[in-house]
């Protein structure tokens, strides 16, 4: 009996020294030098691929040279299709008890995953003045109050990018883009062309009405004096006059000006039509801005967006995520990979490559980047639009809102609805939506 509880004590002992009986505990090795076990921390890395370009050699050869200055950590990116796509894979993971450790989402999911339960609040994984090196228009969607949910990384504006050799040809300055709705509108007509049997050549302007229409009008609601939603994600404001006077202008360039396509116009058509020469001009993501560069055969201009009363454009794209319910050591990896991809010489690296908008003041203190924008002034459009920039919309239930504004905003574009009609129509509908939130 004796002899049998010493061989117990010691087995105690033994399991107690290896962590047989342990949880997950939080690894104290800051250079992230892998699991209790030894053994490497692989993390799941959820990334969609919405834009065209190389993204998912980028983001392979990012996460190889992440591994390289951190042999116990392993990144294994998980490419989920469209942003859509890869939120809807990330949901049903997260439902199923088995979520990604970290993933870029759009930043207007913010409330759709509080409201899951499934994100980690980074407040305290960061200091302020790392936060504080971000533009501030890209703050706004990573917050809830003071709560840091998120950070920026693969962000956007929307643009104007014109064909500087149509401008000439059409006797117009191609130094100069329109600065606001009426020179927009002239310089459209001008730029129209019908062949000899009247049907429209080349088309003067091109904004998407697929997909991200709620986007645009955005866009032109900003320009015509305010947001459309609260920023606490609980009220939107779809049928103010400045939404109305928005889409009416939006509805008039196809319908009465007859300077765009009349009816659906596909998001990720416009960008092949603009570099074939079926549009002269074109409002788009600034995440296009290296697909044009690299496909165009002609001398094209980026602009900001025409003003109305004033210049604006939301704030687009995706941001990075850490996942609530995986292991505390697998959080710090997160959190350590994170830190990499944001260094001031990667986010440089990265607008060079994709064309998106450097996220932080420092990456435009590099070399490279500094470089770059003296050599392709385009380059420094989206960044400097940043002042006049705000929010993009995000509520909660996101998804579902967005698609009715979408759905009734597409309606007026198709002649179905007055601008009145369809957005009185979804303030109902988001307001029914909203009410459970208040």
């Amino acid at each position: 009996m004796k002899k049998l509880m010493v061989l117990m004590i010691a087995l105690a002992m033994l399991l107690s020294a290896c962590g047989g009986g342990g949880g997950n505990t939080a690894s104290t090795d800051n250079k992230g030098s892998g699991g209790d076990n030894g053994k490497p921390v692989e993390l799941q890395f959820y990334f969609p691929v919405a834009v065209g370009g190389p993204i998912t050699k980028i983001i392979d050869g990012l996460a190889q040279d992440f591994e390289k200055e951190n042999p116990n950590i392993k990144i294994k990116p998980v490419y989920g299709g469209s942003y859509q796509d890869t939120m809807t894979k990330v949901a049903t993971a997260v439902q199923g008890n088995n979520s990604p450790d970290m993933a870029v989402l759009l930043s207007t999911d913010l409330y759709t995953l509080l409201s899951m339960k499934a994100i980690e609040d980074l407040t305290p994984r960061f200091s302020k003045d790392y936060f504080g090196n971000f533009y501030e228009a890209f703050l706004g969607n990573t917050k809830s109050g003071d709560t840091v949910w998120s950070v920026p990384f693969q962000r956007s504006t929307i643009v104007l990018y014109y064909n500087k050799d149509m401008f000439k040809e059409a006797g117009l300055d191609p130094e100069k883009a329109p600065k606001n709705w009426n020179e927009l509108r002239e310089a459209a007509a001008k730029l129209t062309k019908t062949d000899a049997s009247g049907k429209v050549s080349q088309w003067g302007v091109e904004i998407p009405s697929t997909g991200y229409q709620y986007w645009m009008l955005q866009a032109l609601s900003l320009q015509s004096g305010d947001n459309i939603m609260s920023s606490d994600g609980k009220q939107v404001f779809f049928n103010k006059p400045h939404v109305e006077e928005a889409l009416q202008f939006y509805m008039d360039l196809g319908q009465k000006d007859k300077v765009m396509p009349n009816g659906a116009i596909e998001w990720a058509t416009v960008p092949s039509d603009f570099i074939s020469g079926k549009t002269a001009m074109m409002f788009h993501t600034t995440g296009n801005l290296t697909k044009v560069k690299t496909d165009a055969k002609f001398n094209f201009g980026v602009a900001f967006l025409p003003a109305n009363k004033q210049f604006g454009s939301p704030t687009g794209g995706g941001n990075l995520y850490v996942f609530k319910n995986i292991p505390e050591e697998r959080k710090k990896a997160a959190v350590k990979f994170i830190e990499f991809l944001t260094k001031p010489e990667r986010v440089a690296q990265w607008s060079i490559d994709t064309g998106y908008v450097g996220t932080t003041k420092a990456a435009y203190e590099t070399d490279q980047l500094k470089k770059y924008i003296e050599s392709f002034p385009q380059a420094k459009v989206a960044r400097d639009q940043l002042e006049y920039a705000d929010s993009e919309l995000s509520t909660y239930q996101n998804g579902q809102i967005t698609k009715l504004f979408n759905d009734n905003i597409q309606a007026a574009l198709l002649g179905k609805m007055t601008a009145k009609e369809a957005l009185q129509k979804s303030q109902e509908a988001a307001d029914g939506i909203l009410k459970n939130f208040k």
